[in-house]
């Protein structure tokens, strides 16, 4: 597993500001055929519309971006292809749900989904519902709609601790937001299991308990999401803002 650099911010801005993006006008071609071939593989995925990074900064502990917005089966082909052509971040907001007993909460994925099988925080590629009126990309709001859409937890019933952690594993920046639950993690873990029968989109087919590094599970947990919960559990941490800190 590469290193990640795992670092602590209390601001986090990020807004759509459109340039071209040249990989999805010249693989056009390449990337519908993918998509074809996809489709069959993950029937239920749908080509909407997400953000995809085109400028990273930081400065201290504060984040500026600016995303351009492109189709869901661009963003899957330039994934799969080894992240071609203009260095882009695949940047998202998760919410790291933790139990009153101190353990973490993970959803696994369901067969028919995009990452059948990968357990990892309730989370989504930031889309156009995520953009305000002035262009900013509300992913604090996004960790919050996307737990309640995966797991059925409302914002009510959790609180959200203040600032963040950011995960810098390129291509990829992870925006860690600690979401408590006020129960233990086996009442939580019911609670999610039964309310995610009658949700509309059933995301998630199960939810993973980690109590400690002994529950981390390498092989169904992406690279970042491992590190994550290896720092959490007191790990190593790795400071590189110095190397994160670019325009992309």
């Amino acid at each position: 597993m590469s290193e990640a650099a795992i670092f602590p911010l209390t601001s986090l801005d990020c807004r759509h500001v459109q340039v071209d993006w040249a990989f999805a006008e010249e693989e056009a071609a390449r990337i519908a055929a993918f998509w074809s071939d996809f489709q069959v593989r993950s029937p239920a995925s749908f080509n909407g519309r997400i953000f995809l990074l085109h400028k990273a900064r930081f400065e201290g502990d504060a984040f500026t971006g600016q995303c351009l917005e492109a189709d869901f089966a661009a963003f899957m082909a330039w994934r799969a292809f080894g992240f071609p052509g203009r260095a882009m971040r695949n940047f998202f907001a998760m919410a790291a749900l933790r139990a009153a007993d101190g353990a973490f909460l993970l959803g696994e994925m369901s067969p028919d989904t995009a990452n059948p099988g990968k357990i990892y925080f309730a989370a989504g590629t930031p889309d156009p519902e995520d953009r305000l009126a002035d262009g900013t990309i509300d992913l604090a709001g996004s960790v919050l709609r996307e737990l309640q859409e995966e797991t059925g937890l409302r914002p009510d019933e959790v609180r959200v601790t203040p600032g963040w952690t950011c995960l810098d594993m390129a291509p990829r920046l992870a925006f860690m937001r600690e979401v408590q639950v006020d129960m233990p993690a086996d009442q939580a873990r019911a609670l999610m299991l039964a309310r995610m029968k009658s949700l509309p989109e059933q995301e998630l087919v199960d939810i993973h308990i980690v109590r400690g590094p002994a529950d981390i599970d390498e092989t169904r947990m992406p690279p970042f999401q491992v590190a994550y919960l290896r720092w959490a559990f007191g790990g190593k941490v790795v400071d590189a803002r110095h190397k994160a800190g670019h325009d992309g």
